[in-house]
């Protein structure tokens, strides 16, 4: 299997992200655009991704009632994105409305724990005293979001191993807070290297900062590329 890197464009406007598409050329051909852009630049910078040959990653983590969620997915759909997110902890029935809604073109991938979150944190926002084992959660959501027809998670490569050990190819697994050996992990607890992720089974990783913050990025993917090859 093929891990495939995806670019975060974690950048404040239309122009900086286009920018980064066009510096980094054919190198890269699958970006992320999260809240931070998409409440920027809307709509807008999807399509504008799309017509440079590129395939995007919608990063919105829907989180609501089925319906609403379904009403985000599907224009997610019409937008042409290629991935888009759903919270996990938001229940099988809203997991299946969103499978549902994706259809064959766009695949859904259910966000298990947030890799800014160590067990502690989890354990916090969950209520649990008695401590808690995050891959065990993690394997758990996954689970769930299996029966319910999504098509991958995201999960930590911490994780990710046993994720992919128990599940196989029948769910794509998506690492974010990846970051160079030795690098600063910056807002990120459980991060891990770029082919560390491709190691455990990441059929998708997102890289930010490492290529884009780098002094010279086009130099910086085409080192990425060579790591996962």
């Amino acid at each position: 299997m093929r891990t495939t890197p995806i670019i975060a464009l974690d950048v404040p406007g239309l122009d900086e992200a286009l920018a980064t598409v066009d510096l980094l050329g054919e190198r890269c051909r699958f970006y992320k655009i999260g809240n931070e852009l998409f409440t920027s630049a809307g709509p807008r910078v999807v399509q504008e991704v799309r017509d440079r040959g590129c395939d995007v990653f919608l990063d919105l983590k829907f989180h609501d009632i089925p319906n609403t969620v379904v009403g985000g997915v599907r224009n997610a759909v019409r937008l042409g994105a290629r991935l888009v997110t759903v919270h996990a902890t938001g229940g099988s029935a809203m997991l299946r409305a969103a499978a549902d809604a994706a259809g064959e073109s766009c695949d859904v991938l259910a966000v298990t724990v947030l890799t800014s979150m160590d067990a502690q944190g989890v354990a916090s926002v969950w209520g649990r005293s008695d401590g808690i084992d995050l891959t065990v959660e993690v394997l758990r959501l996954a689970a769930m979001s299996a029966r319910a027809g999504v098509r991958g998670i995201v999960c930590s490569g911490r994780e990710a191993g046993a994720v992919h050990e128990q599940f196989g190819a029948s769910l794509s697994i998506l690492v974010p807070g990846v970051r160079a050996a030795g690098g600063d992990t910056q807002d990120q607890a459980r991060v891990v290297t770029p082919r560390a992720a491709a190691n455990a089974g990441a059929r998708y990783i997102v890289v930010g900062r490492m290529v884009t913050a780098a002094p010279d990025p086009t130099t910086a993917m085409e080192r990425l590329l060579r790591e996962l090859a």
